[in-house]
């Protein structure tokens, strides 16, 4: 590979017609395609440079992208960034531990990205189920419109859904989010429970509970 195009990975499908370049939540580009040559594959890689490269660094730039787990990376938690601490300790069960003086801290035996994923997932849900409740509560009343159940799980395009028998599942990776974006996600499901889509009747609704909810979905688009 020359070393000066950018580092990808190629996946081979051979039922696909043409080359597709895209990229995975860490930035990584990912080219799929039929059986083509390295030749053909470099000069799209050239031929696309700037693209790529434009297209990269708006990915890396969000806010609460996956962390990679190294020392003093950041962490977001309602809105703010927290810096990760590392502890390699010999005998000690994996830990991770949080307080606003002195953010994240991870304590381990062996390093293990999937676990340590496994425990901030586990952070935000718990930290969700106890936030949630009394803001979806208020808002219900407010609109008086009253979800049928509530759920929270983890979601990598939605940060909340709302059924046909008004059943809302919440993203609770949504814990990284400021708190009046937190509280906009809540009230944009809740008005799904009138209208299950996305015209101006729904969009009306969602203004009526919160006028500047357009800096809100603005805000969205930093982190997902």
């Amino acid at each position: 590979m020359n070393p000066l195009l950018p580092h990808y990975r190629h996946i081979v499908n051979p039922r696909l017609k043409h080359i597709y370049l895209t990229f995975d939540h860490r930035g990584e580009l990912i080219i799929k395609s039929p059986r083509v040559s390295p030749k053909e594959i470099e000069k799209l890689l050239i031929k696309k440079a700037a693209w790529i490269s434009r297209s990269r660094a708006k990915i890396l730039d969000k806010k609460g992208k996956p962390p990679e787990f190294r020392e003093g990376e950041e962490i977001f938690f309602l809105g703010s960034p927290f810096p990760l601490t590392l502890h390699q300790l010999n005998g000690e069960a994996t830990e991770l531990t949080f307080d606003e003086e002195r953010g994240f801290i991870l304590r381990y035996e062996e390093y293990d990205t999937e676990l340590f994923e496994t425990l901030l997932d586990r952070f935000y849900k718990e930290k969700a189920t106890e936030y949630l409740p009394p803001l979806i509560e208020k808002y219900s009343k407010k609109m008086q419109l009253f979800p049928a159940k509530v759920s929270f799980r983890k979601a990598r395009k939605r940060w909340g859904s709302c059924s046909e028998r008004n059943t809302i599942s919440f993203n609770y990776l949504m814990m990284k989010l400021p708190c009046d974006t937190i509280a906009y996600i809540v009230v944009h499901e809740l008005a799904h429970i009138r209208h299950k889509h996305h015209q101006k009747s729904f969009w009306d609704l969602v203004e009526k509970t919160m006028p500047d909810y357009r800096k809100y979905e603005k805000e969205l688009k930093n982190y997902m």
